[in-house]
């Protein structure tokens, strides 16, 4: 396992508030192991594809690392009424891959939340999408693929590890925004870790209010992580409650700018070993309420 260290460009602009700059430490990690990707997930980094990031920001601290408990999690109505309305939806699990398929719907997805959430919008090439998407899932990334008729209408990406599933990218088809499928995704996620008996599951970072991240918040119970420990410290992650979160960020004076059950054990069934496509439609054996 051989790792290099750097850190963002000072100057860059937070991608969650335009009035602030963002500080991120990254780790390019060729050949992780899955301890040590657990390690890192633990301690509030992520991963995209080969590199591993922690937000170091000085002077906010907003980005709240968050893990839900499966053994205890029970969707809410809404979310079984999401479950139903996926009856239809054919979900497959399997290594990650490029595609132009995939590529094509990425772009949609880009391009449209430039218009709804302001993102910048970068299409990407198949070099581009791997280094993000394929490098680096060693033995614990998976991709799960989730179809309409055959028509491919949301892609997610998570790491498997020893105790809990980490999610760390989805994106969708708003032509079908009907489905809710972010929150189907999740759901699919959190369940299969349930099913697995996986003690927790990180859905990647929560800010609390935010109309981009904030709906983390809509899977209880969760955990948040309360400290910022380097890769030899310990974690200390307790319940959430609100007196638990960080001050709010000031700016400094200088700166100026049942089913549900039925559905968790469907998809378990269908996870590979093995690098192999295997099929799988949510109205199978269940009925949602």
């Amino acid at each position: 396992m051989q790792i290099a260290e750097f850190f963002s460009d000072p100057r860059e602009i937070c991608s969650y508030y335009n009035d602030r700059r963002l500080k991120f430490r990254y780790f390019y990690i060729q050949e992780c192991s899955i301890a040590f990707c657990q390690g890192l997930i633990e301690r509030g980094w992520r991963r995209f594809g080969e590199y591993f990031f922690v937000p170091i920001c000085k002077d906010c601290q907003e980005c709240i690392s968050i893990r839900q408990l499966p053994q205890i999690f029970t969707p809410s109505k809404s979310q079984r009424r999401v479950i139903a309305k996926n009856q239809d939806t054919k979900i497959t699990i399997t290594r990650p891959s490029v595609t132009r398929e995939k590529i094509a719907l990425y772009n949609k997805y880009h391009k449209t939340m430039e218009g709804k959430k302001g993102w910048v919008y970068r299409p990407i090439d198949s070099e581009v999408y791997s280094e993000n998407f394929v490098y680096g899932f060693g033995n614990f990334g998976f991709e799960v693929l989730y179809r309409v008729g055959g028509k491919l209408v949301g892609v997610g990406y998570f790491d498997l590890m020893k105790n809990s599933i980490s999610a760390t990218y989805f994106f969708y088809d708003h032509d079908y925004q009907s489905l809710s499928l972010g929150t189907f995704n999740i759901l699919t996620q959190l369940l299969l870790a349930k099913n697995k008996g996986l003690e927790y599951f990180y859905p990647g970072y929560w800010i609390k209010d935010h109309f981009s991240m904030g709906y983390k918040e809509k899977f209880q119970p969760f955990e948040i992580l309360i400290n910022r420990p380097d890769i030899f410290e310990s974690p200390f992650w307790k319940p959430y409650s609100e007196h638990l979160l960080p001050p709010k960020y000031t700016p400094c004076a200088y700166q100026k700018s049942c089913a549900c059950q039925n559905i968790a054990a469907d998809i378990s069934d269908i996870l590979p070993s093995e690098p192999h496509i295997t099929n799988f439609t949510t109205s199978q054996k269940r009925t949602a309420k």
